[in-house]
Protein backbone atom coordinates (compact mmCIF):
# COMPACT_ATOMS: atom_id res chain seq x y z
CA UNK A 1 0.00 0.00 0.00
CA UNK A 2 1.40 3.38 -0.65
CA UNK A 3 2.18 5.59 2.03
CA UNK A 4 2.65 9.45 1.96
CA UNK A 5 3.77 11.95 4.81
CA UNK A 6 1.32 15.09 4.63
CA UNK A 7 3.43 18.49 5.38
CA UNK A 8 0.60 21.20 6.13
CA UNK A 9 2.56 24.94 6.87
CA UNK A 10 3.40 25.36 10.35
CA UNK A 11 3.91 29.32 10.14
CA UNK A 12 1.37 30.29 12.29
CA UNK A 13 2.80 33.69 11.94
CA UNK A 14 1.90 34.36 8.55
CA UNK A 15 -1.37 36.35 8.66
CA UNK A 16 -4.50 35.97 6.13
CA UNK A 17 -6.01 39.03 4.49
CA UNK A 18 -9.09 39.59 6.87
CA UNK A 19 -8.09 36.95 9.50
CA UNK A 20 -6.56 33.35 10.01
CA UNK A 21 -3.32 32.19 9.03
CA UNK A 22 -1.02 29.62 6.78
CA UNK A 23 -0.77 26.97 9.37
CA UNK A 24 -4.44 27.11 10.15
CA UNK A 25 -5.60 26.88 6.20
CA UNK A 26 -3.28 24.46 5.33
CA UNK A 27 -4.57 22.37 8.03
CA UNK A 28 -7.75 22.75 6.93
CA UNK A 29 -6.78 21.39 3.35
CA UNK A 30 -4.94 18.20 5.10
CA UNK A 31 -7.78 17.53 6.87
CA UNK A 32 -10.34 18.06 3.69
CA UNK A 33 -7.78 15.31 2.01
CA UNK A 34 -7.50 12.48 4.26
CA UNK A 35 -11.41 11.24 3.32
CA UNK A 36 -9.81 11.14 -0.43
CA UNK A 37 -6.67 9.52 0.97
CA UNK A 38 -8.63 6.93 3.07
CA UNK A 39 -11.14 5.70 0.15
CA UNK A 40 -8.28 5.27 -2.05
CA UNK A 41 -5.92 3.26 0.19
CA UNK A 42 -3.18 5.81 0.20
CA UNK A 43 -1.47 5.99 3.54
CA UNK A 44 -0.68 8.88 5.32
CA UNK A 45 1.27 10.27 8.10
CA UNK A 46 0.71 14.23 9.29
CA UNK A 47 3.51 16.32 10.55
CA UNK A 48 3.16 18.36 13.89
CA UNK A 49 1.67 21.56 13.38
CA UNK A 50 3.21 23.08 16.66
CA UNK A 51 6.77 21.90 15.55
CA UNK A 52 9.16 23.06 13.07
CA UNK A 53 9.56 22.47 9.26
CA UNK A 54 13.39 20.77 10.96
CA UNK A 55 10.98 18.53 13.12
CA UNK A 56 8.59 17.55 10.01
CA UNK A 57 11.61 16.66 7.37
CA UNK A 58 13.14 14.58 10.45
CA UNK A 59 9.68 12.78 10.74
CA UNK A 60 9.32 12.23 7.29
CA UNK A 61 13.12 10.46 7.45
CA UNK A 62 11.92 8.13 9.86
CA UNK A 63 10.36 5.78 8.06
CA UNK A 64 9.82 4.89 4.27
CA UNK A 65 7.74 7.01 2.51
CA UNK A 66 6.29 7.10 -1.30
CA UNK A 67 5.56 10.64 -1.19
CA UNK A 68 5.97 14.00 0.67
CA UNK A 69 3.68 16.61 0.04
CA UNK A 70 4.25 20.26 1.62
CA UNK A 71 1.11 22.01 1.64
CA UNK A 72 1.71 26.04 2.12
CA UNK A 73 0.67 29.78 0.50
CA UNK A 74 2.49 32.68 -0.65
CA UNK A 75 2.97 36.04 0.37
CA UNK A 76 4.55 38.77 -1.43
CA UNK A 77 7.98 40.80 -0.58
CA UNK A 78 7.05 43.90 1.13
CA UNK A 79 7.45 46.49 -1.21
CA UNK A 80 4.70 44.41 -3.43
CA UNK A 81 2.75 43.46 -0.56
CA UNK A 82 -0.60 42.22 -1.60
CA UNK A 83 -0.46 42.70 -5.74
CA UNK A 84 0.63 39.30 -6.75
CA UNK A 85 -1.59 36.35 -7.55
CA UNK A 86 -0.80 32.58 -8.93
CA UNK A 87 0.52 29.23 -7.91
CA UNK A 88 4.04 27.45 -7.49
CA UNK A 89 4.36 24.57 -7.17
CA UNK A 90 8.34 24.02 -6.12
CA UNK A 91 10.78 20.73 -6.89
CA UNK A 92 13.92 19.68 -5.85
CA UNK A 93 15.76 20.63 -8.76
CA UNK A 94 18.23 17.44 -8.88
CA UNK A 95 15.20 14.69 -8.76
CA UNK A 96 13.14 13.40 -11.63
CA UNK A 97 10.72 12.54 -9.44
CA UNK A 98 9.89 15.86 -7.65
CA UNK A 99 9.84 17.33 -11.35
CA UNK A 100 7.39 14.77 -12.46
CA UNK A 101 4.88 15.24 -9.33
CA UNK A 102 5.32 19.10 -9.15
CA UNK A 103 4.65 19.14 -13.61
CA UNK A 104 1.88 16.49 -12.46
CA UNK A 105 0.26 18.43 -9.89
CA UNK A 106 0.52 21.93 -11.67
CA UNK A 107 -1.52 20.80 -15.01
CA UNK A 108 -4.24 19.49 -12.62
CA UNK A 109 -4.26 22.58 -10.94
CA UNK A 110 -5.07 24.82 -13.61
CA UNK A 111 -8.11 23.28 -13.61
CA UNK A 112 -9.39 24.64 -10.52
CA UNK A 113 -7.44 28.23 -10.02
CA UNK A 114 -8.98 30.86 -11.86
CA UNK A 115 -6.19 32.28 -13.70
CA UNK A 116 -4.45 28.80 -14.77
CA UNK A 117 -1.90 30.76 -16.39
CA UNK A 118 -0.19 31.71 -13.12
CA UNK A 119 0.62 28.08 -12.14
CA UNK A 120 4.15 27.57 -12.52
CA UNK A 121 6.71 24.92 -11.60
CA UNK A 122 9.59 26.02 -9.77
CA UNK A 123 13.00 24.09 -9.56
CA UNK A 124 14.99 24.81 -6.42
CA UNK A 125 17.57 23.36 -4.59
CA UNK A 126 17.27 25.35 -1.31
CA UNK A 127 13.75 24.37 0.43
CA UNK A 128 14.35 21.72 2.96
CA UNK A 129 11.67 19.90 2.76
CA UNK A 130 12.64 19.46 -1.04
CA UNK A 131 16.55 19.02 -0.57
CA UNK A 132 16.97 17.03 2.83
CA UNK A 133 13.58 14.38 2.63
CA UNK A 134 14.22 11.08 1.52
CA UNK A 135 10.79 10.51 -0.18
CA UNK A 136 10.59 12.39 -3.47
CA UNK A 137 8.79 15.42 -2.55
CA UNK A 138 7.47 18.66 -3.82
CA UNK A 139 6.34 21.95 -1.87
CA UNK A 140 2.91 23.97 -3.25
CA UNK A 141 1.67 27.29 -2.41
CA UNK A 142 -1.80 26.99 -3.27
CA UNK A 143 -2.04 31.00 -3.81
CA UNK A 144 -0.86 34.50 -1.92
CA UNK A 145 -3.02 34.85 1.19
CA UNK A 146 -1.73 38.38 1.52
CA UNK A 147 -3.30 39.21 -1.73
CA UNK A 148 -7.47 39.59 -0.86
CA UNK A 149 -8.51 37.47 -4.16
CA UNK A 150 -6.57 34.81 -3.78
CA UNK A 151 -6.71 34.61 0.34
CA UNK A 152 -10.76 34.68 -0.43
CA UNK A 153 -10.40 31.93 -3.16
CA UNK A 154 -8.97 29.71 -0.58
CA UNK A 155 -11.31 29.79 2.25
CA UNK A 156 -13.65 29.28 -0.62
CA UNK A 157 -12.01 26.30 -2.10
CA UNK A 158 -10.88 24.14 0.89
CA UNK A 159 -12.96 20.98 -0.18
CA UNK A 160 -12.05 21.42 -3.88
CA UNK A 161 -8.02 22.37 -3.20
CA UNK A 162 -7.60 19.15 -1.18
CA UNK A 163 -9.97 17.24 -4.02
CA UNK A 164 -7.39 18.63 -6.47
CA UNK A 165 -4.31 17.71 -4.43
CA UNK A 166 -5.41 14.01 -3.50
CA UNK A 167 -6.12 13.34 -7.40
CA UNK A 168 -2.44 14.57 -8.13
CA UNK A 169 -1.52 12.16 -5.58
CA UNK A 170 -3.15 9.45 -6.55
CA UNK A 171 -2.28 9.81 -9.96
CA UNK A 172 1.93 10.21 -8.94
CA UNK A 173 2.17 6.98 -7.16
CA UNK A 174 -0.21 5.12 -9.61
CA UNK A 175 -3.13 4.20 -7.53
CA UNK A 176 -7.07 4.55 -8.68
CA UNK A 177 -8.57 7.42 -7.38
CA UNK A 178 -11.42 6.58 -5.55
CA UNK A 179 -14.43 9.54 -3.65
CA UNK A 180 -15.69 8.56 -0.55
CA UNK A 181 -18.17 6.20 -0.49
CA UNK A 182 -21.52 6.98 1.67
CA UNK A 183 -21.12 10.26 3.05
CA UNK A 184 -22.92 13.38 1.89
CA UNK A 185 -20.91 16.58 2.53
CA UNK A 186 -21.65 20.52 2.62
CA UNK A 187 -19.93 23.55 2.27
CA UNK A 188 -20.02 26.16 4.82
CA UNK A 189 -21.98 29.33 3.29
CA UNK A 190 -21.85 32.15 5.70
CA UNK A 191 -21.41 35.56 4.04
CA UNK A 192 -18.05 36.34 6.37
CA UNK A 193 -18.46 35.05 9.82
CA UNK A 194 -17.92 31.68 10.99
CA UNK A 195 -20.25 29.03 11.08
CA UNK A 196 -20.87 28.09 14.78
CA UNK A 197 -20.36 24.24 15.24
CA UNK A 198 -22.90 23.17 18.83
CA UNK A 199 -22.68 20.46 21.07
CA UNK A 200 -26.58 20.51 20.87
CA UNK A 201 -29.06 21.68 18.14
CA UNK A 202 -29.97 24.68 20.18
CA UNK A 203 -28.86 27.92 19.62
CA UNK A 204 -28.05 28.11 22.72
CA UNK A 205 -26.28 25.24 22.97
CA UNK A 206 -22.23 25.07 23.91
CA UNK A 207 -20.28 26.17 21.08
CA UNK A 208 -17.49 23.61 20.19
CA UNK A 209 -15.70 25.09 17.43
CA UNK A 210 -15.65 27.76 15.18
CA UNK A 211 -15.67 26.58 11.01
CA UNK A 212 -14.59 28.96 8.21
CA UNK A 213 -16.50 29.87 5.31
CA UNK A 214 -15.90 27.69 2.35
CA UNK A 215 -14.78 24.34 4.41
CA UNK A 216 -16.60 21.43 3.20
CA UNK A 217 -18.12 19.06 6.14
CA UNK A 218 -19.16 15.77 6.08
CA UNK A 219 -22.86 15.40 6.92
CA UNK A 220 -23.63 12.23 9.16
CA UNK A 221 -27.42 13.19 10.38
CA UNK A 222 -30.20 15.31 11.09
CA UNK A 223 -32.31 16.56 13.77
CA UNK A 224 -34.65 19.48 12.37
CA UNK A 225 -33.19 22.42 11.03
CA UNK A 226 -29.37 21.00 12.35
CA UNK A 227 -27.54 19.33 10.78
CA UNK A 228 -24.79 16.40 12.36
CA UNK A 229 -20.85 16.74 11.29
CA UNK A 230 -17.86 16.28 12.45
CA UNK A 231 -14.98 19.52 12.29
CA UNK A 232 -11.36 19.50 13.82
CA UNK A 233 -12.20 16.36 16.07
CA UNK A 234 -15.77 17.59 17.43
CA UNK A 235 -18.53 15.84 16.84
CA UNK A 236 -21.51 18.62 17.01
CA UNK A 237 -24.38 20.30 15.34
CA UNK A 238 -24.11 23.52 12.45
CA UNK A 239 -27.94 25.67 11.17
CA UNK A 240 -29.10 23.67 8.07
CA UNK A 241 -29.56 27.17 6.44
CA UNK A 242 -25.50 27.98 6.35
CA UNK A 243 -24.40 24.80 4.35
CA UNK A 244 -24.94 24.41 0.83
CA UNK A 245 -25.42 20.77 0.42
Amino acid sequence: MAKIFLSPSTQEFNPYVDGGNEEYYMNLIADAMQPYLDASGIMYVRNDPSKSVNNSVMMSNSDNYDFHLAIHSNASPSQSAGRNRGVQVYYYAASQNSKRAAELFADNFKNIYPLPDLVKTVATTSLIELSRTKAPAILIEVAYHDNPEDAQWIRDNIGEIARNLSLSTAEFLGVPFELPNGVKTGVVNTRSTPLNLRAEPSVNSEILAKIPRGTRLPIIGRDGDWLLTRYNGNTGYVYASYITM
